[in-house]
């Protein structure tokens, strides 16, 4: 299964793509959409809706993955984020895919093992799990791949067949 992992940003949209087939990850691509700073937000939207838009068409993920909002003191940056992720979730659906969300301590665990994990952690088993040379760069597209993960492994767990004992 081909799954898009998508960390929401306005300035720096990270993905990942991975394929997940009988427990094993596959690196299938990675990076970043960004937007100038001083750019006005509708445009930034767009250029993020356009450039996902053709990750999309490019890689053909069946199933996509985004990480959920989770911020406890900046309003300014959840509201600019949350656009983002609204834009996000609007091109995902618009091709035919239905989001999942993770919040960031889930993605940790799925990752990691450990929900408190930091994000060098993160990112040494992002580069394990997908048997890479070397750490996925922007940190973001690391995120990306993060969010995929998570969203194969937890593939995994719904699947798995209630056991009594």
């Amino acid at each position: 299964m081909r799954i898009i992992g998508v960390d929401p940003g306005t300035a720096t949209t990270g993905f990942g793509i991975i394929e997940h087939n009988h427990g094993r990850f596959v690196f299938v691509d990675a990076g970043v959409i960004t937007t100038p700073a001083g750019q006005p937000m509708p445009e930034r939207l767009i250029t993020l809706h356009t450039e996902l838009a053709q990750v999309i068409r490019e890689t053909s993920p069946e199933q996509a993955a985004v990480e959920s909002l989770f911020f406890a003191t900046n309003v300014t940056t959840a509201i600019t984020v949350g656009q983002a992720r609204g834009v996000i979730l609007l091109t995902l659906a618009e091709a035919g895919l239905i989001a999942f969300d993770y919040t960031p301590m889930q993605i940790k665990q799925a990752v990691t093992g450990w929900g408190g994990a930091k994000k060098p952690q993160i990112q040494e088993m992002v580069k394990t799990l997908l048997k890479l040379s070397h750490i996925p760069r922007p940190d973001d597209a690391a995120d990306g791949l993060a969010i995929a993960i998570t969203h194969a492994n937890q593939m995994v767990v719904s699947a798995r067949p209630d056991r009594t004992v």
